[in-house]
């Protein structure tokens, strides 16, 4: 690696760690810190289940595929992010920084990729090429999921990004595989 290769990613890591920082510290409001923490609680996978048991009840056998095709993904999705971070062994942000507030509970040890923001990004995709009259919560919920995982202290924005870029492709590759 050339000396400015080195100079480029120390800069990008700074940068990376100081919006850490400052996002987390948002979580010094209650509202803020007790609103993402139920929102990164919904995301450890209680909002799709129910998503996916509420389109089987209204629609019934129509939406057999759809929801295979969602709970497929997680799958792929869940293979793929543990076997990242286990590759990769990045430390979660508040195991590095001291200014870094931990007010969430995370579910595994390393920080690369957000798991949670690759299968909030992932279930959505799949969910919009079949149901895209649900943009409206989806979306939202989906980019709230990522914003928590920094605003509790549990990602850098990097894990985060990497974590919808992951997400998106894996969705991506998997709807121009079924339609």
């Amino acid at each position: 690696m050339t000396d400015r290769m080195r100079f480029y990613i120390k800069r990008m890591n700074n940068f990376d760690s100081t919006l850490c920082i400052r996002v987390n510290h948002t979580s010094q409001y209650w509202l803020i810190r007790y609103w993402f923490r139920f929102i990164s609680r919904l995301g450890d996978g209680i909002f799709w289940y129910a998503m996916m048991a509420a389109i089987l009840l209204i629609q019934g056998r129509n939406s057999l595929l759809p929801v295979l095709h969602i709970a497929a993904t997680g799958f792929v999705g869940t293979f793929i992010y543990k076997w990242l971070k286990g590759k990769t062994l990045r430390p979660r942000p508040y195991e590095v920084h001291q200014d870094i507030w931990l007010t969430g509970k995370p579910l595994d040890r390393f920080s690369f990729p957000s798991g949670h923001t690759l299968h909030a990004v992932a279930f959505s995709g799949i969910t919009l090429a079949y149901y895209p009259m649900l943009f409206w919560l989806l979306t939202p919920f989906a980019v709230m999921v990522g914003m928590s995982r920094v605003i509790l202290g549990l990602h850098y924005p990097s894990d985060v990004l990497a974590g919808a870029v992951i997400g998106a492709s894996i969705s991506s590759l998997s709807i121009a595989l079924m339609f």
